[in-house]
């Protein structure tokens, strides 16, 4: 049966579901966990429910058969996604968001879940396709805005001052975003100039001095050779 190995790998990673989309990326997913989709009414932020793991494998197949047989149906598509994206079957999890961003492009959330799918598929351009279009229907959103700068630390020929612009307009939009904070230090130091991301650092320090970033970027200024933790 075809969603036999999403059942097994939901049900041992996802014993407790809620309801709204699979949401944010990198370190904003320390913030906000995975999620399953909830109609495109609801919104992202849709009241959670749990769902018991008795439950699971009825909920899989119901899931999955309603996006299969439905192909139109946005819900359904991005449910399936979320469902693939939450067992790490990112390939998976992108074919069912790419259905769902051609049936609602101006969807921002749907925009942003499949540049997540893509970014955790190390696919970080085609990611910034994505990011890009839901900055382009919500400029002002900090999490997708630090996700399209953190594709260009993380791609293959790094562009590491386009990714300190994004991270910087990030901030403009939330003064207090710790992750575009964190990730500007990083790609600072990756650009070379290691004072620079001390005195981020510094400034990291004051915004958020009990947050766990705070450890992780004085790490990677401190190793011998930069990377990103």
């Amino acid at each position: 049966m075809k969603s036999r190995e999403v059942i097994i790998g939901v049900v041992c990673l996802a014993i407790g579901l809620a309801v709204g989309f699979y949401a944010a990326n990198s370190l904003n997913r320390d913030q906000a966990l995975a999620t399953v989709a909830a109609p495109a009414a609801a919104g992202p932020n849709a009241a959670s429910v749990t769902v018991p793991a008795s439950g699971m494998q009825a909920d899989v197949t119901t899931t999955l058969t309603a996006a299969d047989s439905d192909p139109q149906n946005f819900a359904a598509q991005m449910k399936a996604g979320d469902m693939y994206a939450q067992i790490g079957r990112f390939e998976k999890a992108v074919e069912y968001y790419k259905r769902g961003v051609v049936i609602n492009p101006s969807n921002f959330q749907a925009n942003v879940v499949l540049g997540n799918a893509l970014f955790d598929s190390q696919q970080f351009e085609e990611a910034e396709a994505y990011y890009s279009k839901a900055l382009q229907i919500n400029p002002n959103d900090a999490n997708a805005r630090t996700d399209l700068g953190t594709t260009y630390v993380e791609r293959p020929k790094p562009d590491y001052q386009r990714a300190i612009e994004e991270f910087q307009r990030a901030r403009q939009a939330d003064p207090n975003h710790l992750p575009s904070l964190y990730y500007l230090g990083i790609a600072t130091l990756r650009k070379g100039d290691r004072d620079g991301a001390k005195k981020i650092l510094a400034d990291l320090e004051k915004a958020g001095p009990t947050s766990d970033l705070v450890g992780r970027l004085r790490q990677n200024i401190e190793a011998p050779s930069p990377t990103i933790q």
